[in-house]
């Protein structure tokens, strides 16, 4: 971190479970730290330890170059950047806007645009590692933006996050995010439909759900086999080919062995009859259904 970079002031808008975490992580930036919520009280713990608060987003623009804004949704990102009280009221030129809350990649387009318009780089950066991961500086950082945006909301970022990656030009950091939260909601429902099969067979789901948090601990979950760089078929002489073709091997016995003992139980695994038709092809080791049904 240079000098330059440590002394930008950095603003942050939202105080909320996710905003609060992250923006006590700032409260030692050598730059200085302006908070603003819309709850005049969640900004005294920042004001107590030194930090500055702002009675708004344009406010808190005037003394800022660097502003994180973590709202609830795509309205209220966009009063905060472009409303009558917004940021862009007062942002000087060459300030960054990244902003931390899920939204649309739509959005975050538009607003990239609204804002060079007027100088101002904006970034879309949505975290994944929720409020513990904020409290220990280990969040992810998905940044959809500039070089040059990047560059200059690194430093600050590291304050809580431990993985930055730049994944494009703006509204790519929300695609990724939705992209990573599509795999954990549908990951949650797979969760719950495993839970009705343990259920149904009189077993404890309490205790299915220290095995998989133990067990996914160790192996990393779904993200172990997200290590290619592309989602072709791979090439029987390829390295990964051996190695994925056994994941598929074991996934597709294993979850025959379920599906039978779901019919068996009566419970329906929609999700299960899906993977099982298609784990092979999204591996990229997709095997004919006639070798399927004979090996």
């Amino acid at each position: 971190m240079t000098t330059e970079t440590a002394r930008v002031p950095v603003g942050f808008i939202g105080l909320g479970n996710m905003g609060a975490p992250m923006a006590k992580r700032l409260l030692e930036w050598p730059g200085g730290l302006t908070v603003c919520d819309v709850r005049a009280e969640a900004t005294l713990p920042f004001t107590e330890a030194g930090a500055r608060s702002a009675a708004d987003p344009a406010q808190l623009a005037m003394h800022a170059q660097v502003i994180c804004v973590t709202v609830m949704d795509d309205a209220q990102v966009i009063d905060v950047v472009t409303g009558p009280a917004g940021i862009l009221n007062s942002a000087a030129e060459g300030a960054v806007i990244a902003v931390h809350s899920t939204i649309s990649d739509r959005t975050a387009e538009n607003l990239a645009a609204v804002c060079a318009d007027r100088g101002v780089e904006f970034v879309d950066a949505p975290v994944s590692g929720g409020a513990p991961a904020a409290t220990q500086g280990s969040l992810a950082v998905m940044v959809g933006g500039s070089d040059a945006a990047v560059e200059r909301i690194r430093a600050p970022f590291e304050c809580f996050s431990n993985l930055i990656v730049h994944a494009g030009p703006a509204g790519a950091g929300t695609r990724i995010k939705l992209a990573r939260n599509l795999l954990h909601f549908v990951a949650f429902t797979a969760a719950t439909e495993a839970q009705r099969l343990a259920e149904a067979a009189a077993l404890n789901i309490s205790e299915l759900g220290r095995v998989v948090r133990h067990s996914d601990a160790i192996t990393g979950g779904a993200g172990a086999i997200m290590l290619r760089d592309t989602t072709a078929p791979i090439a029987p002489d390829d390295f990964w080919f051996p190695i994925l073709s056994h994941v598929r091997d074991l996934g597709e016995k294993d979850l025959t062995l379920a599906l039978e003992l779901g019919e068996r139980l009566n419970i329906e695994l929609p999700l299960a009859q899906q993977a099982l038709a298609g784990l092979g092809a999204g591996l990229g080791v997709a095997q004919p259904v006639l070798d399927r049904e004979t090996s």
